[in-house]
This record gives structure tokens, sequence and C-alpha cells, in this order.
């Protein structure tokens, strides 16, 4: 196999394959000088003259290890360490032998053609002390270096094939007799491993089968190493390296061996989890290989035995397993299973099986999202704190490669449910939506729980929430792909739909970034579902109820419950408030009334503005929707529900109460109520109300307000804002009360109130193009601007049905209107406005006139609480505007 940087030597490539963390980055300063290094070979060569082992040579051999990355060791000093390993003479302590192990191992990886003559000398001396010291040191250090310097010597093209034949004999019996040394030692696998890939990719295959058993049995040894999620990574990409060695020098005896010893027939003594990465391990080869055309046909088969073999593996879990799905109590299943998702996410393309579908979905919900795991270790505490459960082991599995993983196995998961059978479809959908469920349930009370409590716990637990919700996500947009369509019926797709969208409800709360598969399957499922009047309601009803949402069960007893601070629970409902209006029209009036409504009101008073504009957005979505098959049924319930609307919104105004949801409320139910509508007066009373306390207020608190009006966003002056709005919006039957409240709201404000709010009116009638109106505008705000002057210029001021005086007082002297008149005229063309001025004057003091020739009794009883001489203005200048305008 060609030289590559990654695999000179193996040992750290698998290290760094498997995840295991090695400091590759060393700090360039503190490592051995040249002369340092010169000087501890120099120490060397007199330790070996003068027979004598004393500590600084021990050191000598840490420096020259310490600059192994830099290091090359020739031939020379090969023979000088050789020699000193050999010598009788020198008493050479217990961990030095490692030590002068490793040096031979870097001379005999980097020497471009090291000498075949001292590789035999090497290998009967490294024979002889493994028979001869072994036993009585004991270090697995010594075991460890040892497997990898014969593996190493076995590896080498040129050595004899009898000192192949004494490395890998004496390589297998140490690992059958000796594989205890390294079971409390996890660090050493990786050496073992590696000098087991040097022997498989020997030219000598007499001991290929025991060297494949002790790669695949030694786990399940009594003593042995126990099994890790590392070490079946190092198994998988020792197997790739090892096949890629076998494919590219064309070895069919080795493919064939391998094949049949590790593919074929379930051997007992192989372990599950070490059978599964090697598969896998041939999977990734074949995949990265190119084969010649004399190797197609066994590289297919064996490409066949390996998924034949991972399947039977799985195969085997799934008919053991009762309940696969909540599976993951026992280190061994967790083990497999977590193998068995790593081995099919990095072995590229494996055909669909129903068995690799279900152990990805077991693996995916019980161990790479163990979180109604976590849940229930969590709440065994009944104070808030960790419980069972050390944060700790939760940030070592957010580190693991199994979860940094998750998406790729996510990805494999749903590539295996496309090509399923529809039964076994069915089976994983279920298992996910209601693990969706179960997750939404779970969080809730951890999250009351731990609040303020262990929040580095609680945010360790979101973020693999926050993963698991990912992967709802791709797997939903699979499933909308493949059964909303033709192939399936309406009722199928209707209930997929409402699931998936109920699925989603409840892991709402965890949807931290912008999605394009969550927006595109909100998409599917929601066209899909508007359309069927069963699915809308079906999915409404899904809603959690008033009770449960104010008064859950579940928390009576444990914690001071309070609703607005569910965090998870409000997110879901913000979920259904943005989904609901979308089938709105197929929802019946009954339905909206006795499920969405109380939530509806209940959540107007949320405190996060989000949600209380979402729960005003639905309202205004009901009132704008179309006819139920009871039409009067519907209208009812739309008047009853805005006498309802306007107490709760104008009750949390300003404050709780966003203006821009309920400015959108209301002009949503102007709009679409009966003409004349009682509804609709209430609406225009209980605003013109809220208004004159709020103005009444401000008057007192903050008089200097009225200044500054685009400065400031004081709530009376939003409240004005809409009435002013209304009065384009309303229907002609509710226009005149609006105009006469509003009158009488504007007299009494203060004088730079009165000329603001008059400023804002101006400009909006005379941008309105409404012919229907505007007329009729003109006159009455020209009405309204002279009373406005009359009340704050030194008379008393009008309101409602004032004495005589106060009337009388207030239509004095009308040359004063001058002011007024002229920015009234802007209105108007050019032309028509200078006729209308001229009009609008001689009205004036004709009407002037003819108020007081009535006496001042005559003109109280007919303006009563109507204002008739608001009426009358109107009138009048209505029917000499047409005159002129006409003209």
């Amino acid at each position: 196999m060609a030289r590559q940087a990654n695999t000179l030597f193996l040992e750290e490539w698998l290290r760094t394959s498997s995840g295991s963390i090695i400091n590759t980055s060393a700090d360039q300063s503190s490592l051995p000088s040249a002369r340092a290094i010169i000087q501890a070979w120099s120490e060397l060569r007199d330790c070996h003259q003068h027979q004598s082992f004393e500590p600084h040579h021990f050191q000598a051999l840490k420096i020259l290890l310490d600059a192994r990355a830099s290091l090359h060791v020739a031939d020379p000093q090969a023979k000088l360490l050789v020699s000193i390993l050999s010598s009788t003479n020198l008493v050479i302590p217990h961990e030095a032998y490692p030590l002068l192990f490793r040096l031979l191992y870097i001379w005999v990886r980097k020497s471009f053609r090291p000498s075949s003559a001292l590789i035999d000398l090497a290998v009967e001396t490294l024979s002889r002390l493994l028979a001869t010291e072994l036993g009585s040191k004991k270090s697995p250090e010594f075991f460890s270096e040892g497997v990898l310097l014969l593996g190493a010597f076995s590896f080498v093209p040129s050595v004899s094939e009898s000192s192949k034949t004494v490395c890998l004999e004496l390589l297998c019996r140490l690992l059958e007799d000796e594989y205890r040394m390294v079971s409390q030692f996890g660090g050493l696998i990786p050496d073992v491993l590696a000098g087991i890939g040097y022997a498989l990719c020997s030219s000598v295959i007499v001991f290929y089968a025991r060297t494949l058993n002790a790669l695949l049995g030694i786990w399940g040894k009594e003593d042995g190493p126990p099994g890790s999620v590392s070490h079946g990574l190092m198994i998988l990409h020792l197997v790739e390296w090892a096949m890629s060695s076998f494919i590219k020098s064309r070895s069919q005896d080795k493919l064939q061996i391998f094949a049949e010893q590790t593919l074929g027939t379930s051997k007992k003594d192989h372990v599950p989890f070490a059978a599964v990465m090697a598969a896998a391990g041939v999977l990734r080869a074949l995949n990265r290989s190119a084969p010649s055309r004399q190797g197609l046909q066994i590289l297919s088969s064996i490409r066949i035995s390996a998924e034949n073999r991972i399947e039977s593996v799985a195969q085997c879990f799934i008919s053991k397993s009762r309940d696969f799905e909540n599976s993951g109590g026992d280190y061994a299943t967790s083990l497999l299973l977590q193998c068995i998702s790593l081995a099919l996410a990095r072995s590229g393309s494996v055909s669909s099986r129903p068995a690799l579908l279900l152990s990805l979905a077991s693996a995916l919900l019980t161990e790479i999202f163990p979180l109604r795991r976590l849940y229930a270790r969590i709440l065994e505490s009944t104070h808030g704190s960790s419980g069972g459960l050390e944060p700790g082991k939760i940030k070592e599995h957010l580190s693991s490669v199994t979860f940094r993983e998750a998406g790729a196995i996510s990805s494999v998961f749903c590539n295996q449910y496309i090509s399923v059978d529809d039964e076994n479809k069915m089976i994983v959908e279920n298992m996910i939506w209601r693990f969706c469920q179960e997750l939404y349930s779970g969080h809730r009370k951890v999250a009351f729980l731990l609040h303020g409590k262990a929040d580095e716990l609680l945010e360790d637990v979101e973020k693999i929430a926050e993963s698991a919700f990912l992967m709802v996500v791709v797997f939903a947009l699979a499933v909308t792909k493949q059964k909303l369509n033709s192939k399936f019926s309406t009722e199928s797709q209707m209930e997929t739909s409402v699931l998936i969208l109920v699925s989603f409800s409840c892991l709402e709360y965890f949807r931290r970034m912008r999605l394009s598969e969550y927006m595109d399957t909100i998409r599917g499922v929601v066209v899909s579902a508007q359309e069927n009047e069963t699915a809308c309601i079906s999915f409404v009803e899904s809603m959690p109820t008033y009770g449960d949402l104010t008064n859950p069960q579940e928390f009576q007893q444990k914690v001071d419950y309070i609703w607005f601070k569910d965090e998870v629970q409000t997110a879901r409902i913000l979920f259904y408030l943005r989904v609901i209006p979308t089938c709105i029209e197929r929802l019946p009036g009954s339905v909206f009334s006795r499920v969405v409504a109380p939530t509806m009101f209940l959540y107007m008073g949320h405190p996060n503005g989000k949600v209380a504009r979402a729960s005003h957005s639905l309202f205004a979505a009901f009132i704008s929707s179309g006819k139920d098959s009871n039409e009067n049924e519907r209208s009812l319930l739309k008047e009853q529900l805005v006498f309802f609307y306007m107490q709760r919104s104008l009750a949390g105004f300003p404050g709780i109460t966003p203006f821009e949801g309920m400015a959108s409320g209301v002009a949503a139910l102007v709009r679409n109520l009966p003409a004349g509508s009682p509804a609709t007066f209430y609406c225009i009373h209980s605003l013109v109300e809220k208004a004159s306390k709020l103005c009444t207020d401000i008057a007192t608190q903050k008089p200097e307000m009225w200044k500054n009006w685009e400065g400031e966003s004081e709530p009376c002056k939003k409240i004005l804002e809409l009435l002013l709005r209304l009065i384009s919006l309303v229907d002609i039957q509710v226009l005149p009360d609006l105009m006469k409240l509003l009158a009488k709201l504007f007299v009494e404000l203060p004088k730079e109130g009165q000329n603001v709010v008059l400023n804002k009116l101006y400009a909006q009638v005379a941008e309105s193009d409404d012919v229907t109106r505007k007329p009729a505008l003109v006159s009455w705000l020209q009405s309204v601007s002279y009373l406005c002057y009359q009340s704050t210029s030194g008379s008393a001021p009008l309101k409602g049905t004032g004495g005589e005086g106060s009337l009388a007082s207030s239509l004095r002297d009308p040359s004063n209107w001058d002011g007024i008149n002229a920015r009234l005229h802007i209105m108007l063309p050019v032309k028509s406005s200078r006729v209308v001025f001229g009009i609008v004057e001689k009205l004036t003091v004709e009407t002037s006139v003819r108020v007081k020739a009535y006496g001042q009794k005559m003109a109280v009883k007919q303006l009563g609480t109507k204002l008739v001489v608001l009426e009358m203005l109107e009138k009048m200048a209505v029917k000499q505007l047409s005159t002129k305008l006409d003209v």
C-alpha cells in the first residue's frame, strides 16, 4: 500500500478516525532541538559501550520519542537499539523496553528500505524478549508495543518469509494468551489494533484467520477489553485500510479469505458490534475504490455479503428486543445500536432493509437522543437538582462521536425509510410521532423543575433536544414527499398531515433557526390539511384545552404553576395560533367557539408581544373568514366575540396588549361585520372611551406631549390615530355616531392636542378619494374646527348638550374662522377651493344670523344631544358646494 501521511503510523490514524483526542499541535518551542537529539543518541551509544543503563539514558530515550514527529532513525541507529536490547550484560529497567520498541517501530515505518538482515536480527531479539521478559514484567505497555512492532515487521515487503512467520505466530499467541493486559488501558487499544492491521496486510496468510478472530473476538472474552464506540470505529477504519490495500494490490486470495472469515456465517466468538463495524469498513473501502473489470464480480459479492452481515446483526437485535422503541437499558445493546448507526453513516450507500430502518429508529430515539431516559432520571429529584444524573455525562454525550454525527445518521435513516415497505414505514412514523409528544411532555416538566436551579444542565439537555428537532424535520419532509401524493388515499394524506402538524407543535420550542426543510414541510402539510374540514377539525382539537393550559394536573403538587411562564407550552400554542388561520375557512364556527376562542383570548394577555400579536391575528382571520354553512350562526358568533375582544384588548392596553395586534383586529371587524352592527358601535364607543381616559391622564402627567407627536409613542396618540383611520373604514351607518363621538372627544382636548389632531385629520381628508364620504367629512371637519376654536378661545367649551349660554357663546364672532378656513381649502383643487372658501365664509355668517333669529331656546331644542348645528352646517355646505362645483 502506498505510504500516505495519515497512515504512516497506523495507530495515530486510528485514534483520529475514532474521534479520540490527540495532541498534534504541540508547541514547537518545547520540542527537542537537533543538538538535544544528537546528544541523546550519543548517550545511548555510551550506554551500549559501557554496558550500563543509567537514569540519564532513560531520559535520552524520552527526548528521542518527544521528537518522533520529525525523528528519522537510520539503520546504524536501529542497530544500536537492537544491540542494547540483545545485550545480556545490560540491566534495562522495565519502563525502558516500550521506549526502545517504539524507536524501532519509527525506524521500520519511516525507512524507505530498511535492512532485511537487521530486521531478522531484531525479530530474533524481540522474540526472545517477549518469551522471557513478558511473563515477569506483565507490563501492558510492553505487550502493546510488542504487538505493534511484530505487526510492523511482518508488513515490510523485504523481510524474509521465516521472519514474518515468526512475527505473526508470536503476535497471534500474544493476542490469544495475554489479551487481559489491555483490559484496563483503553489508550493502548489503537497500538494493538495497528499491529493487527499490519499483520493482516502481510504477505504471509497462514495466520490470517487467527488474526481476524483476535480482531473480532477479543472484546467478548472473559476479562477482555470492554468494547466501546471508539473501539468500533477503529475496527471500521482498520478494516477499511486493510481492504483498500487488498483491492489496490489485487490480492483476491486475501479478499476471499476475509469475506469467508468475517462476512460469511456468523461465528460464536465474533462480537456483534465488531462484526458490524468490520462489515462497514468493507463497504467503505469498496465505495472509495475503483476496481478493475476482473475484480468487479468478487467485489460485488463481497458488498452483498457485507450488507447481509449488518442486516443479520440488526435482525437479531430486533427479534430479541420486545420493545426496541425504548431499548438501550444495558450497555451491550446501547453499544450495538450506536455502532449500527455509525456503521451505516460512514459506509456510504446501503440498500434499504426493514431491520436496518428499525435499528436506526431505535438508535436515534434511545441512544443518540436519549431524552426520555434523561427526563426520567432528572424527574426523580423533587427539589430541582440533577437527581441521579451527573451533568458531566450529558456533556460527555454532547461531545461524543455518535451525537456529532447525528445529522449523517438522520440522513441515512431517511434514505432507508424511502425504500422500505409501507408497513415498516408506518411503524417508524408512529415511533417518531410518539417521541415528539413524549419529548414535549417531558421537557415541560424538566424545564419548570430546573429553571433557575440547574440552568447549565437544562441548557445541555436542550442542545440534545434541538438536534432531535432537526432530525424530526428532515424525517417529516421525507414522509411528505412519500405520502402526500395521489398514490395514497385522501384520508391517509389528511391523517399524515395532521400528525406532522401536531408533532411540529410539540417541538416548536426547540426551533431556534430558519430551516428550508421546515418551511417546505409546513407548506406541504398545510396545503393538504386546509382542503379538508375533517383534517382541520382534527388538528384544532389536538390543541391543549383551556383547563390543561391554565391548571395542568401534572404540575399541581410539584411547582407553583403559572401558565404564561411555561415557555414550552407557549411555543406550542404559538404554533397553533399561526397555523389555524390557514385553515380558518374550513373550521366550523362551533369548533372555533368551543376550542379556539378560549385559548385565543387567554393568550391575548400573554406578556410576550409575539404571542399576543399572533392571538390578535387569529381573531382578525376569523372575523375576515368566509361564511359558515350556517350563515347566521357564524355571523352571530363574530359579533359575540367582538364584545369579549374589545374588553380583553383594552383591559391590557397599554401594557400587555400590543397596539399593532389590536389595530389589526379592530380593522378586521369594522370591515367584515354587517353594516350597522351593534358590535361595531360597541367597538368605537369603547375606543373613544379608552382614548378619553388616556388623554385625560396625559393632560395631567405629560402636558408637553402634544408638542412632539411624531417623536412620541404615547398610548393615547395610538388610539387617536386608530380612531382617525376608522373614519375611512366604518360603514355609513356607523360613521355619524363615530363623527359625533370624535367631535366630543376633540373638543375636550387641550389646545395643543386639538391642533395636532386637526392637522392629522386635515391631511387624511385631503388625501381621501372617497367621493361618498369626502363632502360630508369636509363640512364635518370645518364644524369641528369651529367648535375646537371656540372651546379654546376663552369661551366655555362645548361638551355634549351644554347649557344655553355655552351654545350661544360657541357660535359668536364667526369672523375668527378665517384661520381655520385657510387650512380647510387645501382639501380641494385650487379653483374649487377658492369657491368653497367664499361659500363657507358666507355660509357661516348666514347660519349665525339664522341661529340668533331662532333664539336661544329654539336652538337648544333643535340641537339636543345630536348637535344639530353640525348637521345644519353640513347639509347647507354640501348643497351649495355641489351647486358651485357643477358650474
